[in-house]
């Protein structure tokens, strides 16, 4: 059995910036024993999405910041009883919509004059979100593969 392992490269930059796209989005489940469904079916109704860049509000924001800093879009609509009876199964219940709070991450910076763009998490985010306004050049730790951005730290 061989094992390999990837190193993690490490990069300089002092042209970054960090985004979070916040998402709101209604969800009903419908199940055919309430309570006791194994594998439940989800259907996903209207959603709203904001993007945040670098910590600052974003002229749409409606909501926020919540506790992370994060600034979100108005409430997309609720689905009515006829939208979710529409797309019940006979044999099905339907929950109550819930509304679903998602965020995508990435980060981008500038390395031998291009333009990378990788996903990141809410960390590498605060970090950018803290570092931005004065521009402070940031150590970025790369994943596996060079994939994604796992650590930002400002170098002194």
């Amino acid at each position: 059995m061989a094992v390999t392992l990837s190193s993690c490269d490490t990069v300089t930059t002092n042209q970054y910036e960090a985004t979070a796209l916040t998402t709101l989005t209604w969800q009903v489940q419908y199940s055919t024993s309430p309570g006791n469904e194994k594998q439940p079916r989800f259907e996903e109704f209207a959603s709203n999405s904001l993007l945040n860049r670098n910590g600052e509000k974003p002229k749409e924001a409606v909501i926020g910041p919540d506790d992370k800093g994060l600034w979100w879009s108005k409430l997309p609509p609720r689905p009515s009883i006829d939208e979710v009876e529409q797309r019940q199964k006979p044999g099905e219940e339907p929950s109550k919509p819930e509304l679903l709070r998602t965020v995508k991450y990435e980060m981008t910076y500038q390395q031998d004059e291009q333009t990378v763009t990788l996903p990141t998490n809410y960390d590498v985010y605060r970090q950018v979100a803290r570092a931005y306004p004065s521009r402070k050049p940031l150590q970025l730790t790369l994943g596996v593969n060079n994939a994604s951005v796992t650590k930002a730290e400002p170098i002194q």
